[in-house]
């Protein structure tokens, strides 16, 4: 199972027990997958339709917590290939359907106009219970969420920009800042920052589902400090390496053309050092001088010797050779 369904799974056993609650998360189902059927005679009927298992079965938990209502259960699939059924709850009896349309707000109480029907019902979310429960009803239906294995990204894809921009706010109002992009005929609400996908589960109450995407991202993040520091003393040691082997380079040259003798005492030691401590850093370096020194010091005096052998070099490239001058 994706961690997506993980998710939703859990969502499905969170069973609010005050019916305010219940009405907030049932709308928000009857809003991407319910409809109603006008039929003979006037008859109405109330019928959700979806996909997902977890789904049908809180609508039909939902329902009947709510009010009690008998309903109808079928299973379809779309063709002989297709192993992907469709579950249909169906409500038949017109004033249950009619008691249920204006507890979510979708008429008023003379029956005669619509109500929300646009967008979040706003007079079922006033509670922050409320809130939490219609998304996780919005979730179930149109949410997905990244394994954080992979990437930290949790989206809700639906069909009506105002719905879209309704569910930013709602969000907001918990402290998740998500951002909204067009993607085909969706507006799609996601989350890209771990933390904030944390805090959306923990709006949601999906506690278990929370905890193993914060043992997941704890791991991660300890895994790429250690890359981190790695990758550090790494350059850190190269870079030490490359300084130190240019030094002894520039050091035997004085040594091979001009000898230490010329140097002064300072130079001189720490010329020595070098040679005989490759592999030490300069605080090490700085340690081991007859008046011990720090870094700095150590290498200015380092710096002196490259200086001098720099300007061997060029001097030598300016003098002839003798054998040159016998020659011609």
């Amino acid at each position: 199972m994706s961690f997506s369904g993980k998710v939703k799974e859990e969502l499905g056993k969170q069973m609010s027990q005050a019916r305010h609650c219940q009405l907030a998360e049932f709308a928000a189902i009857f809003y991407l997958c319910g409809r109603v059927i006008t039929g003979p005679g006037g008859k109405i009927s109330l019928e959700i339709h979806t996909e997902n298992l977890t789904v049908a079965k809180k609508s039909y938990i939902l329902i009947k917590m709510a009010f009690g209502a008998r309903m109808e259960i079928r299973i379809r699939n779309h063709s002989r290939q297709s192993y992907t059924p469709t579950y249909w709850l169906v409500v038949r009896d017109s004033a249950v359907v009619m008691k249920i349309l204006k507890a979510v707000k979708l008429i008023n109480d003379a029956g005669d106009r619509w109500g929300d029907s646009a967008g979040i019902p706003y007079r079922l979310v006033q509670n922050t219970c409320c809130k939490r429960a219609y998304l996780r009803g919005i979730f179930m239906v149109a949410g997905s969420v990244t394994n954080p294995e992979k990437g930290y990204h949790l989206e809700i894809a639906v069909t009506s920009e105002k719905l879209c921009r309704q569910l930013q706010e709602l969000v907001a109002s918990f402290g998740i800042d998500a951002k909204i992009v067009e993607r085909k005929k969706y507006q799609v609400l996601y989350v890209k920052e771990g933390s904030l996908i944390v805090d959306f589960l923990n709006v949601m109450e999906a506690h278990v589902a929370l905890m193993e995407y914060e043992n997941v991202r704890i791991i991660k993040d300890v895994r790429n400090s250690v890359n981190r520091q790695v990758n550090c003393e790494t350059a850190n040691i190269h870079k030490i390496v490359t300084a130190a082997t240019r030094q002894i380079e520039d050091i035997r040259y004085i040594e091979r053309h001009k000898g230490f003798r010329q140097l002064n005492d300072g130079l001189r030691e720490i010329a020595e050092l070098r040679l005989d401590y490759p592999d030490s850093s300069l605080v090490e370096l700085g340690q081991m001088l007859s008046k011990p020194l720090g870094k700095s010091g150590v290498n200015h005096r380092l710096r002196k010797l490259s200086e001098i052998a720099e300007r061997m070099r060029e001097q030598q490239d300016i003098i002839p050779d003798p054998k040159e001058d016998k020659r011609s």
